[in-house]
């Protein structure tokens, strides 16, 4: 299962995905899905297997326009998005 973490702004997209990367968690930027109605357009997706850390690098990162975690699934050849509780 893959997370997205959206956000109001894009610059803080973008350097959430690098700390991310700098902690050693895979991520890209990538657009936010319309199915998800979220955030600025841009958001950071990574391996669910990787959330724990993920949560930790956001709570250092003190990010302002966090708007929240998501899962993605497919089922029936469609995408499903929804908030990620863990």
């Amino acid at each position: 299962m893959m997370i997205l973490a959206a956000f109001r702004s894009r610059a803080q997209s973008l350097d959430y995905a690098e700390r991310l990367r700098s902690y050693g968690v895979p991520s890209e930027t990538v657009p936010t899905p319309k199915e998800a109605k979220i955030g600025c357009g841009l958001c950071v997706r990574f391996d669910a297997r990787s959330f724990i850390r993920a949560e930790a690098v956001l709570k250092r990162g003190g990010y302002a326009s966090f708007k929240g975690f998501y899962k993605t699934e497919f089922a029936g050849g469609r995408m499903t998005v929804s908030p990620y509780r863990r």
